[in-house]
């Protein structure tokens, strides 16, 4: 029998009561919960400081000494019991306002006391409130002289379940299970090598450590365990994914790219795009399934990418698609995949929702018998009416946006699976591209093509509003057009929704010269689309809207996106709606509209937005800033396991590292079936049991 099959019901100082809440507040059930409950802080109680030392921006003291007297001070609600304790060198008062009554009957004045707590001012003195008291014949049980400190909640609290009974009850768990009780869950050969620490004397000093040195070389254990098992997970799947997933082999190099690449190309590839174009050459001729991810900040060229991998399918006998999450968008690749195109004997077509019934017919058909050759569409291409002759190729635009089973349908439409690349200008850090995309390959086009102006960022305070309006129709004199947008987030909603509206007002009699639209997600889908054309058309001078513009609409003579109270957004989703400016040849501008009282964290937002235009830089400090359960971007299910210590903002170096062993281990022995290698498969299988459900880089 496990510990992960150990009930903490039955664990000393625990019972039904205290089983319920820590199953209900902290998602522990069983002994190997309860020892993966991580300290989240440490203090050292080692030094013991005297009375008259103390200060108020002392951050928690330790005090050795008696009480001299308890005076109950006040009445009702605002009655407190305050005790006066020296040591001999002065004395401090200390404060309770809960829990009177059990003061009153266990704590006493002929006793001495170990006293924990925060010195704080009050009245010109300085007092100590609800300290940590121990008998000092009892405060041996604080192992060591590091005390360690859990997260508890407010219920918690209330049922006496702090952290202190949480320490002593992991302290009655080790010796209930006793030195043998905890299974090593990395072989004896790999430990010593790679130099870690045993699993038992990690845990146990992760809870009780005794010096600093011992509990970092135990919180590196454990790390590195978690992120190990992340990593040979993933390597592995994709190990074994490669031995099953045969793939249709694209040999040739034919004419369609040759003439393309001499004669149509519309800019000279820069040397990432060159790169990743030949990372997918290389994987289509394998004879295996290629999964790629092809990452690129808005503007680098992905398309164009994207294009010439449709070209290898097409001069090798089979067909495309790519699919696109809106109308719009899907439009947008179809216009440009036809103008890059040409005169190219290429037939294109794109397949929508409002795709008229005769033309949609004839899409079909050509389809079926394969003379469409690239498909451009949304969700209307897995529609089981879409019938392809040979799919060679998908390829998923901002693949976030689609669901599992949405792709699934996609892949099902050929007999032998087709190759698949993803593109996202969404920048994924890269700890969470090696764990959450690690089964994918993934490719960076982090150049720029030659031409583009970096967008120019500025971050104004709402009473600067005459100055902004001033620039504004100052790009608009210039035959520009301008973004406004304003954000939408579910708790506020109709809060949000006023001020866009209110927006919408204020900039019609702000410029009533100029043509101003509105779009938000409220509207019908037929009412959105037809306003987005409009801007897009330049019929519409400035776009009032929310984030639903974040992605999909491509207008190179937009030159000013205005992002209202700019502080509510995160780093990455900023830099998405930046990117809708300076897509053309001329210099753009983006404009952060705050508070002038902001938080430190919204502060160092708009810093890093203005000054740097790098999204990866961006979105790894978004990692560092916020962690990784809020990265924007994406809504995919994550990592395969929970994390209870590591951390993928703050731990890269280990991801990195782990990484680096799996793959040598994998490479020694690709599906872990070597017999000193049994160890890892037992605990992948026990893990497996306990999936994380993590939305990452939503």
């Amino acid at each position: 029998m496990s510990l992960s099959d150990h009930n903490i019901q039955f664990l000393r100082g625990v019972g039904p009561r205290y089983a319920n809440l820590l199953s209900a507040e902290a998602e522990v059930s069983t002994y190997e919960d309860l020892l993966q409950l991580y300290p989240y802080k440490y203090v050292d109680r080692s030094h013991i400081y005297a009375v008259r030392d103390l200060r108020t921006d002392m951050p928690y003291v330790q005090l050795c000494g008696r009480f001299v007297s308890f005076n109950l001070v006040s009445s009702g609600y605002k009655q407190r019991m305050v005790g006066l304790f020296t040591d001999g060198t002065g004395t401090v008062e200390i404060v309770w306002f809960k829990g009177i009554k059990y003061i009153r009957d266990t704590v006493n004045t002929t006793d001495e006391y170990m006293l924990f707590g925060k010195p704080n001012a009050y009245g010109g003195r300085i007092n100590i409130a609800h300290p940590e008291l121990e008998k000092t014949n009892s405060a041996q049980l604080v192992a060591g002289s590091i005390q360690a400190f859990y997260n508890t909640s407010e219920v918690m609290k209330k049922a006496g379940l702090n952290s202190r009974t949480i320490s002593k009850i992991i302290h009655s768990l080790f010796a209930e299970i006793g030195p043998n009780g905890i299974v090593e869950t990395l072989p004896a050969y790999f430990i010593q090598r790679y130099n870690l620490m045993y699993r038992t004397d990690a845990l146990r000093t992760i809870h009780f450590p005794s010096d600093t040195p011992t509990l970092q070389r135990a919180r590196f254990r454990l790390k590195f365990e978690e992120l190990f098992y992340v990593q040979l997970n993933i390597l592995r799947n994709k190990n074994i994914n490669h031995t099953k997933s045969a793939g249709v082999v694209f040999s040739n190099v034919g004419p369609l790219l040759n003439r393309f690449y001499s004669n149509y190309l519309p800019f000279e590839p820069t040397n990432a795009q060159k790169r990743v174009v030949h990372e997918i050459r290389d994987d289509m001729r394998t004879g295996r399934q290629m999964n790629r991810l092809v990452q690129g900040d808005v503007g680098s060229g992905k398309t164009l990418v994207a294009l010439m991998a449709m070209l290898i399918a097409c001069d090798n006998g089979f067909q495309a698609c790519l699919m696109a999450p809106t109308e719009i968008l899907a439009t947008q690749h179809f216009e440009g995949l036809k103008a890059m195109l040409k005169d190219l004997p290429v037939r294109v077509e794109l397949l929508i929702g409002s795709t008229k019934k005769r033309l949609r017919e004839g899409i079909l058909a050509g389809l079926a018998d394969g003379s469409v050759n690239i498909l451009i569409g949304t969700h209307a291409l897995i529609e089981d009416t879409v019938v392809f002759a040979r799919l060679g190729l998908a390829v998923i635009d901002e693949q976030h946006r689609f669901g599992v089973e949405q792709r699934a349908r996609l892949w099902r439409k050929a007999a032998v699976p087709p190759h698949i690349l993803v593109m996202t200008a969404t920048p994924i850090p890269r700890t969470l591209a090696m764990t959450i995309y690690g089964d994918l390959d993934v490719s960076v086009i982090d150049e720029l093509p030659p031409g583009r102006k970096p967008v120019t960022t500025l971050h104004y305070f709402h009473n600067y509003r005459n100055s902004l309006n001033r620039f504004i129709r100052e790009q608009l004199q210039l035959g520009r057009q301008a973004y406004i947008v304003y954000p939408l987030i579910e708790e506020s909603e109709r809060l949000d929704f006023k001020n866009l509206t209110e927006g919408f007002e204020y900039m019609k009699d702000a410029f009533p010269e100029y043509k101003v639209c509105m779009v938000h997600g409220r509207m019908k889908p037929d009412e959105k689309d037809a306003a987005m054309r409009d801007f897009v058309s330049g019929q519409t001078n400035i776009m009032v809207a929310t984030t639903v513009i974040e992605v999909g609409v491509n207008v190179p003579n937009a030159s000013v996106m205005v992002i209202e109270s700019a502080e509510r957004f995160g780093l990455s989703q900023l830099h998405q709606l930046r990117g809708r400016v300076g897509r053309g040849a001329e210099q753009s501008y983006c404009i952060l509209m705050t508070d002038v009282k902001l938080a430190d964290e919204s502060r160092k937002r708009m810093q890093i937005m203005t000054e740097t235009n790098d999204g990866f830089e961006i979105a790894e400090a978004d990692l560092r800033l916020r962690g990784p359960g809020s990265i924007d971007g994406t809504q995919q299910s994550g990592l395969p396991f929970s994390l209870h210590i590591a951390d993928l903002a703050k731990d890269a170096q280990i991801v990195q590292y782990t990484r680096e062993i799996a793959q040598e281990l994998l490479k020694a022995d690709s599906l872990l079936q070597a017999p000193e290698n049994g160890i890892f498969v037992r605990r992948l299988a026990e893990l497996s049991k306990k999936k994380a459900d993590w939305s990452m880089i939503s």
